[in-house]
């Protein structure tokens, strides 16, 4: 069994490699563990000059990177430059904060001195998505490898080729060869990784139900996790919102990476007054994306990256027309090669139906109604998921109060989510556990250690003592 990379646009099939045997996979994790010793050794500095390196050599070969993930997933030309822009900012902010965010923490106790120290913890496994093949990769390796532990990456089996650019990129920029590697497996290889003992930890970015597994597996070996899955966010239009701006915005937050976001607005709550006008305006500016070939710089709309998704989205918005919801716009897969899905817009869209209760992967907005801020809160809220959500108003010390009541790991006022180096980025109930970026992200695969230095004459007993 192999891996294959096909192009989503023409169904091409680009390349094929073979799966890396057990013994392929031991050598993998054999060089990581033996490199971490000395890499956790490096000093900051030293660490961050590398770190440098990879930022510089992700910008000199932009362009073919970014062709590369336009090819095996779709994703328009300019949205993957930008991708790759933004993993080079990434490596180049842990590099200089790095030192600071993981310094030492004194204490004050009765101790002569007591402090907390942030230190490395060995190999991180990641296990990493197909919709922002580099994105995905470097928000997780840019602050893990800065804090001196070592990585491994099992990547989406239909970009292949993105994971090997990626090791590529670290291999470039003079990183030790064991610092970071890409295990070209399937998802059955998994357990056995997470199993040996040589690795610390497990980070994932994915589906709910992938990171259920992976969580359970992590569980069951003991070793730490961190869980960013799916998202259904809400996008809500207050009375007092500027709506052309909402409007513009929304359909940007939506549609781009043709929707397959976890942390894309895909649940629209807006307030009965304001309804008609936001969905004129809405429809409008969706109805100008332009969809085709991803490699053309004006292509604002790329195909899904696989079959099975544009039948799982076909089938959502199907079964939620006949359950009720009014189709406005698109609502079907186009004619020819490739697996394109019209932009769409459903609406008068209520609880319970597919694309309001489940994830919705793909270019289809859910537009719903509300009488008032109350109830536009409390819908935002009754979802399984709690990754993003973004609040339109006026009133940004009304938006502030508001914010504080919707369960989401980050919640946008008057902007759109987006995953920002400076900002942790994660979310809670079934959009998972644990934080990547800014200063918390570091500090997710760290161990913290307390360290007591008692006076030298004896032995001093920390007061009070509750052991």
């Amino acid at each position: 069994m192999g891996l294959q990379s096909t192009n989503p646009a023409t169904e091409e099939v680009l390349a094929c490699f073979d799966e890396f045997t057990p013994a392929q996979i031991e050598q993998a994790l054999a060089e990581a563990a033996a490199t971490f010793p000395a890499w956790r050794r490096c000093t900051f500095a030293e660490r961050g000059e590398l770190m440098r390196r990879a930022a510089a050599y992700l910008r000199v070969y932009c362009h073919r990177f970014a062709r590369l993930i336009t090819l095996e997933m779709g994703k328009p030309i300019a949205q993957a430059e930008a991708e790759i822009e933004k993993c080079a900012w990434n490596c180049d902010f842990y590099a200089q904060h790095a030192e600071r965010f993981l310094a030492d923490q004194p204490v004050r106790t009765n101790a002569r001195s007591s402090y907390v120290a942030f230190e490395p913890l060995g190999v991180i496994l990641a296990v990493m998505p197909w919709n922002f093949p580099f994105w995905q990769v470097f928000r997780f390796a840019a602050p893990t490898l800065m804090a001196g532990n070592t990585a491994v990456l099992k990547h989406a089996s239909n970009v292949p080729q993105c994971a090997l650019a990626i090791e590529e990129v670290f291999q470039g920029a003079g990183f030790p060869p064991g610092a970071f590697r890409t295990l070209l497996v399937s998802a059955g290889a998994v357990e056995p990784i997470i199993a040996d003992p040589r690795v610390r930890a497990v980070t994932l970015t994915g589906s709910t139900g992938a990171g259920a597994r992976i969580g359970e597996l992590a569980g069951r070996y003991l070793k730490k996790s961190v869980l960013e899955l799916g998202g259904s966010d809400p996008f809500i239009v207050l009375e007092d919102a500027d709506l052309q701006a909402a409007a513009e915005l929304g359909v940007q937050a939506r549609f781009k990476n043709t929707g397959q976001s976890c942390s894309a607005a895909k649940r629209f709550i807006v307030v009965e007054a304001v309804a008609d006008e936001f969905e004129r305006r809405f429809v409008q500016a969706a109805a100008k994306l332009q969809m085709g070939d991803p490699l053309l710089r004006q292509t604002q709309l790329g195909p899904l990256a696989r079959p099975d998704l544009r039948d799982q989205l076909e089938r959502q918005v199907q079964t939620s027309v006949a359950q009720g919801a009014r189709l406005v716009l698109g609502g079907r897969r186009l004619d020819g090669r490739g697996y394109f899905f019209a932009p769409t817009v459903l609406s008068e869209v209520t609880r319970g139906i597919p694309v309001w209760q489940e994830e919705t992967f793909g270019p289809v907005a859910a537009l719903a109604r509300v009488s008032d801020t109350d109830e536009a809160i409390a819908l935002a809220n009754a979802s399984l998921f709690g990754l993003g959500a973004s609040l339109w108003t006026a009133d940004w010390k009304r938006g502030q109060r508001l914010a504080r009541q919707i369960e989401a790991g980050s919640v946008f006022v008057n902007g759109v989510v987006a995953s920002d180096p400076r900002l942790p980025f994660g979310g809670l109930k079934a959009s998972g556990h644990g934080r990547e970026l800014g200063e918390f992200g570091i500090r997710e695969f760290v161990n913290l250690k307390t360290i007591w230095i008692g006076p030298s004459g004896g032995q001093q007993v920390p007061r009070p003592s509750s052991e």
